[in-house]
């Protein structure tokens, strides 16, 4: 009997470290850029050593390059997720000039993007945008080493900017503007003359007609419904990163993202840009998981602060973000709400104090909420 304790105690050690609850995790990174295939897997085994489970990886659009990076990242033991946006790209010889959307006063994403340059927002109601996009995620989806395609930008731009945003771009968003207000091209303005009998150009404000809203929603819906059918044909997953709510996704870019055919969610919980402190996540999250459609898991999104110390003097929100001492609140309010688990943004951001609260936070058994 003395000689079996010693092998009883190690054996409970053992059973006791392997039942260490741990949540799931994820993260938004991009590259490779000019990064070796060594330094890549370094960078990845130490995500996975951290505790990262899954990559949302931004690669451009070149499936060779998902399929490098994907290999390296199944070595690592990583989920691989290739993150690239879909309403929003860049010139590009395959895009036709009249494929992107129009505001309010007639002015071209194309053009004259609203807020910030790289705001080239392709009009939905473009079967040469649907054929685009089915062709670019359907290349990707069959690269092998693939897990599943994510979603970014696939929405109309901000007609109303969170508020944490306004003072960065000096407007007063109290109401939708027509030159941030997406899209008046003739096919979307006479489509929906055809369904509804409402001349749209002619309303004085079209904020207060509740059909035009629903046809923006719709637009958007069918475009990620039909991605979702060409994903699934190659037998991958789809998923997207959403604005929260959906209360707050839909008045500010149009996203219903409740009625979306996705396998899961990721909406970007950014408390900071809605002036709000990390319990916030929680309360948006448990909206989250009771709007999802068909249960779709919900993976929180967690904006981090790069420059701790430098917070309360930083004025661009774009560097605000959790703090190490928020961190923990955040993922514990998310898990306590329904989250299936969480997504980082970014990992680079992490500081080494992130990290130790982060490893506290995700080691914990939210099982009885």
């Amino acid at each position: 009997m003395k000689r079996l304790l010693p092998i009883l105690i190690m054996t409970i050690l053992l059973a006791s470290c392997a039942e260490k609850p741990k949540i799931p995790v994820y993260a938004w990174l991009g590259g490779p850029g000019n990064a070796t295939d060594a330094e890549i897997t370094t960078e990845f085994k130490d995500l996975k050593a951290k505790g990262i489970d899954g990559l949302m990886y931004n690669g451009g659009h070149d499936p060779a390059t998902y399929k490098r990076v994907g290999k390296l990242a199944k070595e690592a033991g990583l989920e691989f997720h290739t993150w690239i946006p879909t309403m929003v790209q860049g010139k590009n010889p395959k895009l036709k000039k009249e494929w992107y959307a129009i505001n309010g006063n007639g002015e071209s994403a194309f053009d004259k993007p609203a807020y910030v340059s790289h705001y080239t927002f392709l009009c939905p109601n473009k079967e040469g945008v649907y054929n685009f996009l089915a062709d670019l995620y359907g290349s990707v989806a069959e690269v092998e080493e693939v897990d599943g395609i994510h979603l970014d930008y696939i929405r109309f731009p901000d007609v109303i900017l969170a508020r944490g945003l306004w003072d960065k771009y000096g407007l007063v968003m109290d109401r939708e503007f027509p030159q941030f207000d997406y899209c008046y091209c003739d096919q979307c303005t006479s489509d929906f003359h055809s369904k509804t009998g409402i001349d749209i150009k002619e309303v004085e404000d079209p904020s207060q007609v509740s059909e035009w809203l629903q046809y923006r929603y719709d637009l958007i819906t069918s475009m990620v419904n039909r991605l979702t059918e060409v994903v699934h044909s190659k037998n991958k997953k789809i998923n997207a990163a959403v604005f929260p709510g959906p209360s707050i996704s839909k008045k500010l870019v149009r996203q219903e993202w409740n009625n979306w055919n996705l396998d899961a969610i990721y909406p970007m919980n950014y408390n900071d840009f809605y002036l709000e402190g990390p319990e916030w996540v929680g309360e948006m999250t448990k909206e989250e998981v009771a709007a999802a459609k068909n249960g779709a898991p919900v993976y929180s999104g967690l904006f981090i602060c790069p420059k701790p110390e430098k917070k309360g003097s930083e004025k661009d929100p774009e560097n605000h973000g959790l703090l190490p001492e928020e961190i923990g609140t955040a993922i514990a309010t998310s898990m306590q709400n329904g989250a299936a688990g969480i997504c980082l943004f970014t990992p680079r951001r992490m500081t080494d104090a992130h990290w130790v609260a982060f490893d506290e936070a995700i080691h914990k058994d939210y099982s009885q909420r």
